[in-house]
């Protein structure tokens, strides 16, 4: 599905920070840079509206029609992600109250209570006033909706919105009491009037540790719910008067705050922040895209990356010559269909004044290297066209990813606090990453019939919902592989009683009597049915077969000879339990092995260590080879005489990739 007429390019730009002097160099340089779009009014509140009844569109109306005369696409922001002073001075609650029960005063951002009714009135009535005044603009052609929503209050005003959210829930006191396990130190509430929120005051350890996982459960889903009720309430004041243009806001990947498959479903497009640290595996950055693609199953848009370097992190390397080119084009690769940049010029002050920007603190009429890389991606984008907009990833691979198991298995005490969702989650991508086999990424609930497989790790949360989903998945002829630390809790975080895992147990044809955690000194070793040795972190699982197969087994410890990890028939299908954190090898093993059972076909049939990605339209076939090592690499052998759309010139025999270089070949299906 294409939804822009044309490619995006462009980013982020403040010209309300800079004289009117500057704005026409920045026209000049956007168009020798190709830029074509413009994100503004993202933190202008202040600007627009200085009092309760004084509005003044001026400025905003004299930054729109340049960027009209420019021919420049608008990615209009509707300034709501921070509050002016006015608003905090008369109406101060509509501040957050944080984790430790204090109440925020003016500053920051992202700083307004979500259910501060003064806060949705105000944002309201601002939001109306600019579907009013621009929705109509033949250049505006999204809509952005606030910024990073993310954040948590714990005030008078959420602990009522919560009570109210949690009678919708379970109607009954008696539910929330057994819910919660409240009988648990005697913690039974008697009314609606006795739930407090879960701060430090309360239940709350510390921001993530909690005595009661089911009660700071359900507040995450609150929040989650409260924010996404902000932006719906916007939304749907730009809807009262722009019926077609594309409404989204920025999300920021793996975040942990927000549902996002949950708030996919209210967005015309996905759109997100890239951001890697200078360590981040290129894998994990490949597996945050394509959780993205997968919220609505769409291309998205990238709206925000540096660059050249970000100011916020520990270490804030520059981009490599090369690097940013080579980052946008896996953004493309899986599923971008706009390339945007945080920030077309640096500010001259506060605390971004040293993230990147397409132009400097030098000025535009200097050609630096970042302007000169950003210039020549802009070209080649052009040149590209619309032809890659709307192409989709056809893949038979699929990893779960679920927010509440995010939230349940980083609240859970104990068994070990070294065990984090999304490393767990990159593990088994990066397998399969290492392949060039394309995966998607899913939520539990989805349509999982036209994968040969699905990979589930640490699914510690298992409703009936999704366990009959699976089920019926496996049972009809797919393949599943899941992990220690699954089918353990329902919805609320109580333990599925009759033994683990819960209700998967049927199909994985195993119990697990015990699981041991491993300081991070402390490894067991394993050895596979073949003879192949390798070594067990984290967890181990003591599993007693009840139907599965062993694959190996541990070789030290006291549960020796005990199976690390199984398979079982179930249906027409199959399923893989994976008892233990194993060594890369080891993981890459076994994954292999399953991947040649079930003939999965690779992108490309060479070895290489290139990254290649494909996307596909009704007529044509599009494949992203990206060189992300540190040295050259050999073009694979099946793409030698193919077309390249970069260089506009047909690959030779023996051509080597240099680092960050990429190609996009084009065939017919």
């Amino acid at each position: 599905m294409q939804v822009f007429n044309q490619f995006l390019y462009g980013g982020d730009y403040n010209p309300n920070q800079w004289p009117k002097e500057i704005w026409q160099e920045d026209m000049q340089a956007f168009n020798d840079a190709h830029i074509n779009s413009a994100t503004i009014n993202v933190f202008s509140w202040a600007r627009l509206q200085k009092s309760e009844s004084d509005y003044d569109f001026s400025e905003l109306d004299a930054i729109v029609a340049l960027l009209q005369q420019e021919k420049k696409e608008i990615v209009m922001g509707t300034a709501t992600a921070a509050l002016p002073a006015w608003l905090f001075k008369r109406y101060p609650e509509v501040g957050r109250v944080d984790f430790y029960g204090r109440q925020h005063v003016f500053g920051q951002r992202h700083n307004a209570c979500p259910n501060s009714l003064v806060y949705q009135k105000y944002a309201q009535a601002l939001v109306s006033k600019l579907a009013e005044r621009y929705g109509g603009e033949p250049y505006v052609s999204c809509w952005h909706i606030n910024n990073e929503y993310g954040g948590e209050c714990f005030c008078a005003n959420c602990q009522k919105a919560f009570r109210v959210w949690l009678k919708e829930k379970y109607q009954t006191i008696e539910s929330i009491n057994d819910a919660w396990n409240l009988a648990f130190w005697g913690h039974t509430i008697y009314d609606w009037d006795d739930i407090v929120v879960p701060n430090y005051l309360s239940e709350g350890l510390d921001e993530q540790n909690t005595a009661f996982a089911g009660i700071s459960l359900d507040y995450r889903r609150f929040m989650s719910d409260s924010l996404l009720n902000n932006f719906k309430l916007e939304r749907d004041a730009i809807r009262a008067v722009d019926t077609t243009t594309p409404i989204t806001t920025n999300l920021m990947g793996t975040y942990k705050g927000l549902d996002y498959f949950k708030w996919a479903k209210e967005m015309d497009i996905v759109s997100w922040d890239n951001y890697p640290a200078y360590d981040t595996p290129w894998s994990q950055v490949a597996m945050t895209h394509d959780l993205m693609r997968g919220l609505k199953q769409q291309p998205f848009m990238l709206m925000e990356q540096t660059p050249s370097q970000q100011n916020w992190q520990p270490y804030n390397s520059l981009k490599k010559p090369g690097q940013m080119r080579a980052q946008s084009y896996q953004s493309i690769a899986h599923g971008a269909d706009t390339i945007q940049f945080f920030q077309l010029r640096r500010s001259k002050g506060a605390c971004e004044k040293f993230h990147g920007a397409v132009i400097e603190h030098v000025g535009g009429t200097t050609k630096t290297r970042v302007f000169n890389e950003v210039q020549a991606l802009g070209k080649e984008l052009a040149t590209i066209g619309t032809e890659l907009m709307g192409t989709q990833s056809r893949n038979k691979v699929a990893i779960i990813f679920d927010w509440d198991n995010y939230w349940a298995l980083e609240y859970t005490s104990g068994p070990n606090k070294d065990l984090t969702y999304v490393a767990q989650i990159h593990q088994y991508y990066a397998a399969f990453y290492q392949q060039n086999i394309g995966v998607d990424l899913i939520e539990p609930t989805a349509d999982l019939s036209n994968y040969s497989l699905v990979i589930a790790p640490v699914l510690y949360m298992v409703t009936d919902e999704v366990a009959n989903n699976i089920q019926s998945y496996v049972a009809s002829g797919g393949h599943l592989i899941t992990t220690f630390m699954s089918g353990i809790v329902d919805q609320s975080d109580n333990v599925h009683l009759g033994g683990y895992p819960g209700p998967l147990r049927e199909m994985l044809g195993i119990w697990v009597e015990e699981i041991d955690a491993l300081a991070p000194e402390q490894s067991n070793t394993i050895a596979f049915e073949d003879g192949t040795t390798g070594h067990a972190h984290l967890l181990c699982d003591i599993i007693h077969l009840e139907g599965a197969t062993s694959l190996g087994h541990y070789t030290s410890n006291f549960y020796e000879t005990y199976p690390f990890a199984t398979k079982h028939s179930f249906g027409k299908g199959q399923a893989w339990y994976v008892g233990t954190e194993l060594d890369t090898t080891s993981l890459h093993k076994l994954v292999n092995d399953i991947i040649a059972q079930l003939s999965l076909q690779r992108v490309v049939n060479d070895a290489t260590d290139l990254e290649i990605t494909c996307r596909e339209s009704e007529t044509h076939q599009y494949y992203f080879v990206m060189n992300f090592t540190n040295q050259s690499q050999m073009l694979p052998q099946e793409f030698v005489g193919a077309y390249d759309m970069l260089s506009d010139k047909y690959l030779t025999n023996n051509q080597p990739l240099a680092v960050y270089d990429c190609v996009i070949v084009r065939r017919e299906n």
